[in-house]
């Protein structure tokens, strides 16, 4: 007779356990440990970038926020219960699975490469699981490394990933004096910069929030990568990310002579850098003073554009970048010194050629790396399968009492 299973170890690391040392386990993941893992994602990036970014913010956010349903953990923890590694699995849309594998760099490199295998081998295996739930023949695994990091894209390599594209992290220096839009360039002829609307409670307006859904899947369908994404499941991804602010979304309009009413022509979503840290207090001209930032939480140091997106027939117009002189000028505004975003290195629009000529520089460089998993049950079989489409639960637009308030 087989051993009952023990229900403290994820389901499906049977294949992990036998490479441990002598009392290392496999665990779960939990809000007591947040503070481990953000330290983990701090030595893992020092290492393979040169500094760290990581915040027990971001951390906490996958494993206990509002989008941790639809993520699955798997730790290992040495004999001193020290956070060791980490697999994390997302199922961000169908068929679509984001599998992030964080090993301490710390590690002897035998014992890293033996526990390398197992963890990639679990995070694919809940990846098949996903695609079961979904009802889809093959999941995209996308996982990725820094581009100096050699010893994680081996690991990716010998792990049946293959490369699939490079991307550039640019940041661009903000200063004060460029607070008012007039000190940057204006918007182009009939080109019109607003924040998504927002109703008295500080909600925003569905129609506006579909408006920049629609702008946004209409615009990169000639991207990379390119996929479907729900209204629902789009909201409920970025309402879960630790910089998701209602006060960043803004939307840009193309006016006509004629008194039709205004068109939409891009959009752009941002966020706050919650890891990067500002000693300055923030504050909206309009809002509550530093509404956006909890009470006892420092200011975030930046900003970070999310998705920037213009419609095909609204291009050569200046939306782009009098969408980004306007989200500049917020920044400003908040008493925060930089605007991050990420760039494909081989954008068919050549992106990077407008932000570099605005000001940004590359920071450092990623890589994404793509795996197709066709789905199983084998790992389903006798357990929870640990994953279900909508163990993201996707947020109705007013769920949580943080939501309904301005500083959002």
């Amino acid at each position: 007779m087989n051993p009952a299973p023990d229900p403290s170890i994820p389901h499906g690391a049977a294949r992990l356990t036998q490479v441990l040392p002598d009392r290392w386990r496999a665990a779960g993941a939990d809000a007591a440990d947040v503070e481990a893992l953000a330290a983990l994602l701090q030595r893992h990036e020092r290492r393979a970038r040169g500094w760290e970014t990581a915040s027990g913010a971001d951390v906490a956010a996958r494993v206990s926020g509002l989008g941790a349903g639809a993520r699955r953990h798997l730790l290992v923890k040495d004999d001193a219960g020290a956070v060791r590694c980490w697999v994390s699995v997302l199922d961000r849309a169908e068929g679509r699975v984001l599998l992030d594998v964080t090993i301490d760099p710390t590690l002897p490199g035998e014992l890293a490469d033996n526990l390398a295998a197992p963890l990639f081998d679990w995070g694919v295996r809940r990846a098949a699981t996903v695609g079961v739930e979904r009802g889809v023949d093959l999941t995209q695994v996308d996982s990725g490394a820094f581009a100096d990091d050699d010893r994680q894209r081996g690991w990716l390599e010998a792990n049946g990933f293959t490369k699939t594209r490079t991307w550039w992290q640019m940041t661009r220096p903000v200063t004060g004096d460029e607070a008012e839009l007039d000190s940057l360039a204006p918007p182009g002829a009939g080109v019109v910069i607003r924040l998504v609307e927002r109703a008295a409670d500080g909600m925003p307006d569905e129609t506006d929030l579909r408006t920049v859904h629609d702008i946004l899947e209409t615009s990169f369908a000639d991207h990379f990568n390119s996929y479907a994404e729900t209204f629902e499941e789009f909201l409920t991804r970025l309402r879960a990310d630790p910089g998701h602010r209602w006060d960043h979304w803004w939307v840009a309009e193309l006016t006509h002579d004629t008194g039709r009413l205004p068109e939409p022509a891009g959009a752009l979503v941002g966020a706050a850098l919650v890891g990067a840290v500002s000693t300055q207090a923030e504050s909206t001209p309009g809002e509550t003073p530093a509404g956006e930032t909890p009470a006892g939480e420092p200011s975030p140091g930046g900003s970070y554009v999310a998705y920037l997106g213009v419609l095909q027939s609204a291009r050569g117009r200046g939306v782009a970048k009098s969408l980004l002189n306007a989200f500049i000028a917020d920044t400003a505004r908040r008493g925060r010194d930089r605007v991050a975003l990420e760039v494909d290195a081989d954008s068919p629009t050549r992106a990077e050629r407008l932000y570099v000529s605005m000001g940004w520089r590359t920071s450092y460089v990623t890589e994404s790396w793509h795996r197709d998993v066709p789905a199983t049950t084998e790992v389903t079989n006798g357990g929870d399968t640990g994953m279900s489409p909508s163990s993201a639960v996707v947020l109705p637009l007013r769920s949580t009492e943080a939501d309904t308030t301005p500083s959002q």
